[in-house]
């Protein structure tokens, strides 16, 4: 269903300049931004995503990936279609690289009927956007999540971070876990590769960071293009430096997809790379690796927190206000 976007401003009486993420994208009557789902109809801004649903699903938490943040749990995870990227590794491009004008299986659902089916389920934490990148259904992500806190639910937003201060002040104060792709760490990577910029991702984990919200970041590793030592080491320090030591870390292993058939990362450069994060980072995580297990230990007394087997989680360190069982270290910080 159209709706009229919360994020643009009137250039002309033919021309709309999209505000929301720092494309911002001047569109012409008719025209449809980068992202593919919001459009110049008659002089306005429209997203044409609102209610439209690609996928809806109730995750493990961990498959976020979020492993901090009430583990164990699962979450109603949606998504719609469109990015505001266009990397040509995508992982989800039958959703993302596309709008609601193609072919595919789409199911209207308004928020409020999100919310109630996320209330229903028994043990359900909250509501995830994800899947594809939830920036560009602004509006719907924003509705549903501010229906799903007065519901008390937790907020979950999946995404690459590419979008601009004002907006994601707004959003900040609805979502309660952030889990951000940081794809690499040169502008180079994110201009050629990505079609997009470094800096503004930058920014919106420091603002993320600095309003007190759980923030987990994903790096993807492909071969040739973001695993080289420097760089990774680069990012490493910054994230240490600038958002925190004990910043969660996801080092995730790349496989073939889209327009990219660079063959998958090798392992071997997976663990280089974690050993590398490890010296800046407390908590390091290695995903797309078929049975690799993880723990997570308490980091003033070492006892084990949490286990990972695949998407087999317990949590035999933890006790229900998510404190250190043995010490007593406030790890989860519930509320």
């Amino acid at each position: 269903m159209n709706q009229q976007a919360l994020w643009y401003q009137s250039l002309d009486e033919d021309t709309v300049q999209c505000t929301l993420c720092p494309h911002l994208c001047n569109l012409k009557a008719g025209k449809t931004g980068i992202c593919r789902v919001r459009t110049n109809i008659d002089g306005k801004l429209i997203t044409e995503v609102n209610g439209f649903v690609s996928s809806i699903r109730f995750d493990p938490i961990e498959k976020k990936p979020l492993y901090h943040f009430y583990p164990g749990t699962s979450i109603l995870s949606i998504g719609t279609y469109g990015c505001n990227l266009r990397c040509f590794f995508c992982q989800n491009c039958s959703i993302s690289q596309t709008g609601v004008k193609a072919e595919l299986p789409q199911t209207f659902y308004t928020p409020a009927q999100i919310v109630d089916m996320a209330v229903k389920k028994p043990a359900n934490t909250g509501i995830a956007f994800t899947y594809n990148e939830p920036i560009v259904w602004f509006e719907y992500m924003y509705d549903i999540a501010r229906l799903a806190k007065k519901a008390g639910l937790k907020t979950v937003m999946v995404t690459n971070g590419f979008i601009n201060a004002e907006p994601l002040k707004a959003l900040i104060e609805h979502i309660d876990a952030f889990s951000i792709d940081l794809k690499a760490f040169n502008e180079e990577f994110y201009s050629k590769v990505t079609s997009s910029k470094l800096e503004p991702v930058k920014e919106a984990l420091k603002q993320i960071s600095r309003a007190g919200k759980h923030l987990e970041i994903v790096n993807l590793v492909i071969p040739e293009l973001n695993d080289d030592d420097s760089s990774f080491k680069d990012m490493v320090k910054w994230i240490s430096s600038e958002l925190g030591k004990e910043t969660v870390f996801h080092i995730s292993r790349y496989f073939p997809h889209y327009k990219l058939s660079t063959a998958e990362t090798p392992i071997s450069v997976m663990r280089h790379l974690k050993q590398i994060a490890e010296r800046e980072l407390t908590y390091v995580y290695s995903g797309n690796i078929y049975a690799e297990s993880s723990e997570t230990r308490c980091i003033m007394c070492h006892n084990v927190l949490i286990t990972r087997s695949s998407y087999t989680i317990s949590t035999p360190g933890i006790d229900d206000l998510g404190k250190c069982k043995v010490c007593g270290n406030d790890f989860l910080k519930k509320t």
